[in-house]
C-alpha cells in the first residue's frame, strides 16, 4: 500500500527499440546467433528498465522485451509468446484476426467465433476493412496454433530468462518494485480445440500449465501480472450477444481458473489485468464493467488493474462506490489511455487518480495506464504519455497526502 505517495507502474508492453527490433527479425532468419541476440535483448532491457526508474515510475517492468515472438516484435506477443511455453500445441498459417471461421453461441452454450466475426467489427464493418481507419494500425499477421494434445508447461528455461534480464537491469538501474507479465489461464484457452472434450477442460488444462510460470515470477521476487482481457474482451467476439448471466457463469470458470494457477503464491506478488482489447476501434459493444464486476472481485489476487482513461471506460470509476475493494487488494486504474495520440496532461491525469482514491483510499491506489503501450502508440507519445503519468500521480500525491 502507499504511505505518503501515489505510486505508478503500467501494464506491461513498452516501445522496442529498432536494434531489437531488427536483432529479432535477424535471429528469426538465423542470421543471429542466439548468444548475440541475448546480448542486445539484455542491453535493451537495461535501458527499458533504467528509463522508467529515471521517470519515476515506481513499478517497473522489462518492457514484456523478453517475450519473444518469430519476425519482429509487435504487440501480439503479449499473446503469442505463450505458443512457445505451452506444450500440446501445433503451429497452423491462420491468422487470427483475419480468419473468417465462424462459430455460433447458443443459450447456455457460450462459443467464440473469429476475430473477423466480432460484434464490433460487423457494426463498423467500412472502418475495420478501410487501411486509412488506424484501427490495425502497428500489427503483424502471425499464424495461431491449435490445441492437438495434452496442455503442459514447457517454458522454464524462458521464464528463468526473463527473471534474469530483468534482474540484471533492475540491480544496474537501482530499481526495488517489478513485475514481469504472464497470459492468465482463459487468455491462453483461447486457440482451436482439436483434443479436449470440453472448452472448460482446456482452461483448466491452461491453469495447471501456467501456474508454474506464475511461480516461478513471484520466486524470482516478482509481482506476477495475469493478462485477462479474456474476462472483458469476450463478450465482443461472442455472436449472438450471450445474456448476463450466460456471461457470469462462463467467466465464472475462468477465474475459479485463475484462483487455481495462483494457490499458494503470495497474495501481494499478484494482480490481475482486465481490459476490452487493445485495438483503436469503436468498442461501442463492450460490456460495461459493473455488469462483471462482480465475478472479477472473486479473483484471489492482491491487486486489479483495468481501463480507467479510455472513451470506452473512463466514467467507469463509479463502480466502486458500489462495489467493496476486497481487503488487502490493491486497484491499478488506467489513467493513460493506450488508444488515442493525445497526450494527458498531468492535470487530468490527477484528477482521475484522485478520483479513484476518494472511492478507495489513496493508500489503495496504484496509478497505471489502461494497457501496454508498446506497439499501439509511436515510441516519442508513448513515453511522453508515462511522463505525464508520473508528473500527475505528482500532483496527486500533494494532494493526497
Amino acid at each position: 500500500m502507499s504511505v505518503n505517495k501515489i505510486r505508478t507502474t503500467h501494464v506491461g508492453s513498452l516501445p522496442r527499440t529498432p536494434e531489437l527490433l531488427e536483432a529479432n527479425l535477424k535471429r528469426s532468419a538465423g542470421e543471429l546467433a542466439d548468444e548475440q541476440f541475448f546480448e542486445i535483448l539484455q542491453t535493451s532491457v537495461d535501458q527499458v528498465v533504467k528509463r522508467q526508474v529515471d521517470m519515476g515510475i515506481d513499478i517497473v517492468n522489462e518492457g514484456e522485451y523478453g517475450h519473444i515472438t518469430s519476425g519482429a516484435i509487435d504487440y501480439g506477443a503479449w499473446w503469442n509468446y505463450s505458443f512457445s511455453r505451452i506444450g500440446g500445441l501445433t503451429m497452423t498459417d491462420e491468422d487470427r484476426w483475419a480468419s473468417q471461421s465462424v462459430e455460433r453461441s447458443t443459450p447456455g452454450n457460450i462459443k467464440l467465433t473469429s476475430f473477423a466475426d466480432r460484434r464490433d467489427r460487423q457494426l463498423f464493418n467500412e472502418a475495420y476493412e478501410d487501411p486509412e481507419s488506424g484501427i490495425f494500425a502497428g500489427r503483424a499477421k502471425v499464424g495461431n496454433p491449435k490445441f492437438t494434445g495434452p496442455v503442459t508447461y514447457i517454458g522454464q528455461d524462458e521464464v528463468e530468462t526473463d527473471a534474469k534480464l530483468m534482474r540484471n537491469a533492475m540491480d544496474a538501474a537501482g530499481a526495488t518494485d517489478g513485475f514481469v507479465a504472464a497470459l492468465s489461464p482463459g487468455s491462453a484457452a483461447r486457440l482451436k480445440n482439436e483434443y479436449y472434450a470440453t472448452d472448460d477442460e482446456v482452461v483448466w488444462a491452461c491453469a495447471d500449465a501456467m501456474a508454474q510460470e506464475y511461480k516461478a515470477i513471484t520466486d524470482a521476487g516478482f509481482t506476477v501480472q495475469l493478462d485477462a482481457p479474456d474476462l472483458a474482451e469476450s463478450w465482443d467476439q461472442i455472436n449472438p450477444e450471450p445474456t448476463l448471466a450466460d456471461y457470469r457463469d462462463w467467466l465464472r470458470t475462468r477465474v475459479d481458473a485463475i484462483n487455481h494457477s495462483v494457490r499458494g503464491l503470495p497474495k501481494e506478488q499478484t494482480r490481475l489485468h482486465i481490459c476490452w482489447g487493445s485495438w483503436h476501434g469503436p468498442h461501442v459493444t463492450d460490456v460495461p464493467f459493473g455488469d462483471i464486476i462482480e465475478e472479477i472481485l472473486r479473483a484471489e489476487v492482491g491487486g486489479f488493474s483495468f481501463e480507467g482513461a479510455s472513451p470506452r471506460h473512463a466514467h467507469e470509476w463509479r463502480i466502486w462506490q458500489e462495489h467493496k475493494l476486497p481487503e488487502g487488494s490493491l486497484i491499478y486504474p488506467g489513467v493513460i489511455s493506450h488508444s488515442t495520440n493525445a497526450v494527458e496532461h498531468p492535470r487530468l491525469v490527477a484528477d482521475r487518480i484522485i478520483q479513484f482514491a476518494e472511492v478507495v483510499g489513496p493508500e489503495n491506489v496504484v496509478a497505471s495506464t489502461d494497457c501496454g503501450l508498446g506497439g499501439r502508440l509511436h515510441h516519442q507519445i508513448a513515453w511522453a504519455k508515462l511522463d505525464s503519468l508520473v508528473e500527475g500521480a505528482r500532483i496527486a500525491s500533494e494532494e493526497l497526502f
